[in-house]
């Protein structure tokens, strides 16, 4: 085994969490994200976009990110829920 592939196989398994929850925070966030066909349907739902910040948080939280990204996201979610942030539309439509 290489020094580098041993480093990485060490790193994985000091994970506190399972690949299987990993598989499943990403296929969660990959279901919630909104994606370019949906934008103009949901861009302004407040549980849609709380929903898709707070699986952004979760999938970096469990993959190691770093903690500053997921507060952020975290708070943003928050603001979507309190109606602090509202989508203002697009300029072009």
């Amino acid at each position: 085994m290489s020094k580098i592939h041993h480093k990485i196989t060490m790193k994985e398994n000091k994970s506190i969490w399972t690949q299987k929850a990993k598989l499943l925070a990403k296929d969660l966030h990959n279901e919630i994200s909104i994606d370019n066909y949906a934008w103009h349907k949901f861009r302004g739902n407040k549980r849609r976009r709380s929903a898709e910040l707070i699986t952004s948080a979760i999938s970096q939280l469990i993959n190691d990110g770093d903690e500053t990204d997921i507060k952020d996201l975290l708070n943003q979610a928050i603001m979507w829920i309190n109606e602090d942030i509202k989508d203002t539309g697009c300029k072009n439509h």
